[in-house]
C-alpha cells in the first residue's frame, strides 16, 4: 500500500506493508495491481494496542478475469500481521508520516514583535495579557507511577481560553493507569486541523526535547496517536470562534477550548433546551 492522505491532507507518499489506523483517522491509500494475476491474495485486519479477545478479520483480493475463483482461498496462510503490543513498530509507522512537499507549514510559536521589544515599549496589544493555564509539575512527576501517585490526573470544568489567531502548543503525555496497561490514545480536535510536530518515548522534557519537534515537514491531522508511555506534541491556529473539545476516542479524557464566542452568530432555537436553556425563545 502507498499511503498519500492522512485526514484528507496529503503526506509524502510512503509504501507500507502495514497500517496503523487509530479511533477517528482515516488514510488514503493505493494499492498497485501488480502481482499474477491467476492467484488470490489475503487482506487482514488486526488488534493492536491491547491485547486482542477476536479472532483476525480477513478478506480476499481477487483479479477480475483471472483464473482463480474469486471465493478460493490463496494458497498462503491468513497473515498474521504485527505483534499487537509491538509498540517501536507503530511509532516509527507514525515518525515516518509527514507531510507532502507542497504542505501547509505550520505557523511559528511566538509573535511577530519579541516579546522583550513589546514590553519595554508598552505594546500591550502584540502579546497576550492574561495569565497562562497553569502546568502540571512535569519535573517531578513519575510516568511510571500509576495515578493518582503521579500528580497528572485532574478532573475540572475550567475552560482553556484562547486568543483567536494564536498558535496553540499542546503536548500530550502518556502515563502509566492503575491497571499497568498504557496503551495508544488517539486524541482528535474537533473545529480545526493541527500539525503533528513530534513523537517520542517517555516523558516530555521542554528544556532538551524540543530537538525532536518536526518543523521542516509536520503532517496536518485532525486525529493523532498517542503512544504508550510516549509523548505526542501538536501545533494549530486557534481561527475559528466556538467552543470546542480536544478529547481521546477511548478514555473519558478531554479540555474544552474557547475562542472569541463572542463573534459567534446568532445561536439556532434547535439546539435551545438543556440545562439553564431550558425555556428560551430566540
Amino acid at each position: 500500500m502507498t499511503v498519500v492522505k492522512a485526514d484528507g491532507y496529503y503526506v509524502t507518499p510512503a509504501v507500507v506493508k502495514n497500517l496503523f489506523i487509530y479511533s477517528g483517522e482515516t488514510y488514503s491509500v493505493l494499492v498497485t495491481a501488480n502481482q499474477d494475476p491467476n492467484r488470490n491474495y489475503w487482506l487482514a485486519s488486526n488488534v493492536v494496542s491491547r491485547k486482542p479477545g477476536t479472532p483476525t478479520g480477513t478478506a480476499i483480493l481477487s483479479y477480475y478475469g483471472g483464473r482463480s475463483s474469486p471465493r478460493a482461498r490463496p494458497p498462503t496462510p491468513p497473515p498474521a500481521g504485527p505483534a499487537w503490543n509491538d509498540t517501536a513498530y507503530r511509532v516509527r509507522q507514525s515518525l515516518a508520516t509527514v507531510a507532502h512537499p507542497a504542505h501547509v507549514v505550520a505557523p511559528p510559536p511566538f509573535p511577530a514583535t519579541p516579546y522583550l521589544v513589546s514590553m519595554k515599549h508598552g505594546l500591550h496589544s502584540k502579546f497576550d495579557q492574561s495569565p497562562p493555564p497553569d502546568s502540571y509539575d512535569h519535573k517531578n512527576v513519575n510516568i511510571s507511577s500509576p495515578p493518582p501517585t503521579n500528580g497528572t490526573v485532574t478532573v475540572s470544568r475550567a475552560v482553556y481560553r484562547l486568543a483567536l489567531g494564536s498558535v496553540v502548543d499542546l503536548v500530550l503525555q502518556n502515563t502509566n493507569p492503575p491497571n499497568n496497561r498504557s496503551k495508544t490514545h488517539p486524541w482528535h480536535l474537533h473545529g480545526h486541523d493541527f500539525w503533528v510536530l513530534g513523537y517520542r518515548d517517555g516523558k516530555f522534557e521542554p528544556e532538551t526535547d524540543g530537538w525532536w519537534l518536526n518543523l521542516r515537514d509536520p503532517v496536518m491531522k485532525n486525529t493523532v496517536a498517542l503512544h504508550p508511555m510516549g509523548w505526542t506534541a501538536v501545533r494549530f491556529r486557534a481561527d475559528n470562534p466556538g467552543v470546542w473539545l480536544f478529547h481521546c476516542h477511548l478514555e473519558g479524557m478531554g479540555v474544552v477550548f474557547e475562542e472569541s464566542v463572542e463573534r459567534v452568530a446568532r445561536l439556532p432555537a434547535a439546539i435551545m433546551g438543556c440545562g439553564l436553556t431550558k425555556g428560551y425563545h430566540y
